[in-house]
Formats: structure tokens, sequence, C-alpha cells
């Protein structure tokens, strides 16, 4: 299988975004990629007012353009990430849609962790405005492949890519608007441990450069493998890399260091204190 990470400098023009990123999606799938992934929020990338504004539904635009390239290109789409309005809550979702080739949605997963946090002296606040996801979500594309996804802060918390990985998921996506500021230092290294711990591929797109009021992404998407040798890594530009996954490298991987079938849950307890 031939994967994609579409690198992005997404803004609060949603025409300009979409433009961007249907080129990319397009050069991408006549590059060979039968799954492509885009980035966290590829349709607006903003302050937390302006995603409340320009917010929407699973049935909403943005989407229904991501569906309509999955399936004229015959694609697995990964639509990275949008801020989604959801009826009933006040608070929006930070929500992954995975397209399949007939532009049906195979699964929906709404960010757990929330980005609450102060890095190169920006204070980052994003359960202000949006809510955690409560469901741990994989699924199983038409080959077999099973595929796990999270999104972009879900990558310092390695129990999420353990499940995922222990109920059989072989690629993982990380859809991301990582910093500058955390990124230089632990973006490649958090990417590379996940998929090691977890021999498991991840694809990893990212937003790069600035963005209204005072976003500065790493950039630097990158597709790596369950040795954790990375396999694509962007540069600093708006662009895609491919990568063809060896799937049955990884499974002669998983027989010769059988890390996950040599765990023992049984033994493993957390703290007394410590919640779970």
């Amino acid at each position: 299988m031939r994967a994609a990470a579409v690198q992005l400098n997404s803004g609060n023009d949603k025409g300009r975004n979409l433009e961007t990123a249907e080129r990319l999606v397009r050069a991408a799938a006549a590059d060979g990629a039968s799954l492509i992934a885009l980035p966290e929020k590829w349709n607006l990338l903003g302050s937390g007012e302006t995603l409340l504004e320009g917010a929407e539904p699973l049935d909403g635009p943005a989407l229904a353009s991501a569906r309509s390239w999955a399936r004229e290109l015959g694609i697995h789409l990964l639509a990275g990430s949008i801020a989604e309005l959801a009826p009933g809550e006040e608070r929006l979702f930070n929500t992954s849609v995975l397209i399949d080739p007939e532009g049906d949605d195979l699964a929906v997963y709404r960010k757990i962790h929330m980005f609450d946090v102060e890095v190169g002296g920006v204070a980052y606040r994003e359960s202000e405005h949006e809510t955690g996801g409560e469901e741990i979500v994989s699924t199983t594309l038409a080959d077999g492949l099973q595929v796990g996804l999270t999104v972009c802060y879900d990558l310092r918390f390695p129990e999420l890519f353990r499940i995922l990985a222990v109920r059989g998921a072989r690629l993982i996506t990380v859809p991301s608007a990582f910093t500058a500021a955390t990124g230089r230092d632990h973006w490649e290294v958090l990417l590379r441990a996940r998929a090691i711990e977890n021999q498991a591929f991840l694809l990893a797109p990212n937003q790069v450069g600035e963005a209204p009021p005072k976003y500065s992404s790493w950039g630097h998407s990158a597709i790596v493998d369950p040795w954790g040798t990375l396999l694509a890594l962007a540069p600093d530009e708006v662009c895609f890399v491919a990568a063809e996954l060896d799937l049955e490298a990884q499974d002669e991987l998983r027989r010769t260091l059988p890390s996950l079938a040599n765990r023992r849950p049984e033994t493993y307890r957390w703290p007394e204190g410590v919640r779970a």
C-alpha cells in the first residue's frame, strides 16, 4: 500500500484551505497513494472564536468535499480533523473522519485529549471551546488493514496507542497542528516511539508555518514504519509526502520480535492512589 501525508498551512480562509487540500490530495492520488491523510483543522485553523463561527456538522461542506474527492479518486481519505458542531453540544468536538473509496464514512473519531498547555510563551486552552471525545476508534479497510485514529496531542498518551495496537491496529493516523515550540524536540521522537512500542505504521500529516492569531506549526509531516524508521519526512512547505507500507515486513517483525504478544497484562497494576 502507498500512503501519503498532506501538509498544509491552513488559516481562517475556508475557500483557500479547501482549494489547497484538494490540489494536494489529487497530486498524492496521481502519485499512486491509495490512503491519503490531511492534517488537523485542515479546513479551518484559527482562534477559538473563529472555530466556533466556522464549525460544521458532519454533513457540512468540508466533509462533503472530502467525500467527493475520495469517491472520484477511488481512495481512502482521512479528513484530518474539523471543528465539529454537534447537536445539543455547547462546545465543539475536534473530529477526524476516515472516508472510503465510495465516499462513505468508515470511522469517526473525536479527539480525546484536550490541548490545555503553556508552551513557547503561549497559553493554549482547547477545552474552552472544545470537549473531549470518549471513544477509542479503529476500523478495517477493504483490504483488511486495521487503522486506528488519533489526533495531535493524543500522541503524548501511549495508553491510547497501546489499546489501538492490541485491538489489532497496524497503522495509526495522527493528523496534527503540532506546535513549532514542542515539535522541534518532541515530534519525531514521539512518532518513532509510538511506532516502535506498538510495531505499527504511523501516518502523521501536520500543519506548517504561521496561522492567525498566534499559531506556529512545526510541519515535518511524517510516515514512520514499525521499526521506527522515517519512511518520509516533509520539508518546511505546503506539500505532500508518500511512502510504500511493507505489511509483510511488519508481519515478520511482529513474529521475530513479538513484544505485543509478550505482554503480561495480568501483572500490570496502577499504583495505589493513582487514578487509572
